[in-house]
């Protein structure tokens, strides 16, 4: 499956009750040959409304933390395991992140990223490991198939608990050291 067909099977997607309450899709941005993926779990409401994911105060905050680390938010993907907003911005539910996660496999497929980055627990748990805990294993690094993937915390966390930045500076620094040995002078896009 091409980008243009998965976007748009993605778009008119109705295997979920989600499809239902949403504005827009918020199918995923940025370099379509990142060596570098974030994904968080799901939209809020300033991506509902935008069709593009991290906009709100939490996609601000990761901005300021991709430029602490001369990472350019234009070199990265950044996706969601759900593509649709849950109502009151609730967890999503097990059955809506199955309907849902073909897509991101398909990003990922095509993508062919080094390093994917959970952003937050909630996609730490689908992607990396079912009991994974954010507190005590930000930072760490899990060998996935043929990239390496590693959890921080989600910016919205942060923005309800700041003392918690300084864990993800450390951490946005290892990554940055991560992303340059495994793609050494390619910077983001090798």
């Amino acid at each position: 499956m091409d980008w243009e067909t998965l976007e748009k099977k993605c778009n008119t997607c109705t295997a979920c009750s989600l499809a239902a309450t949403r504005t827009n899709c918020v199918f995923g941005t940025g370099s379509r040959t990142a060596r570098l993926l974030f994904v968080g779990e799901a939209p809020g409401e300033q991506e509902d409304l935008s069709g593009t994911p991290f906009v709100g105060r939490a996609g601000q905050l990761l901005n300021k933390f991709l430029e602490a680390v001369d990472i350019p938010r234009e070199d990265v993907y950044i996706a969601n395991i759900l593509k649709c907003r849950p109502p009151k911005n609730r967890d999503p539910l097990p059955e809506e992140e199955e309907a849902c996660i073909g897509y991101l496999r398909e990003q990922v497929r095509l993508i062919r990223p080094k390093i994917i980055v959970c952003l937050g627990r909630i996609s730490a748990a689908k992607l990396i490991k079912p009991d994974f805990r954010i507190t005590k294993e930000h930072g760490q690094w899990f060998e996935k198939g043929d990239f390496v993937m590693t959890a921080v915390y989600h910016p919205a966390y942060l923005l309800r608990d700041p003392r918690k930045k300084e864990d993800m500076l450390t951490d946005m620094k290892r990554l940055r050291q991560k992303l340059d040995e495994l793609c050494p002078k390619a910077g983001e896009n090798g």
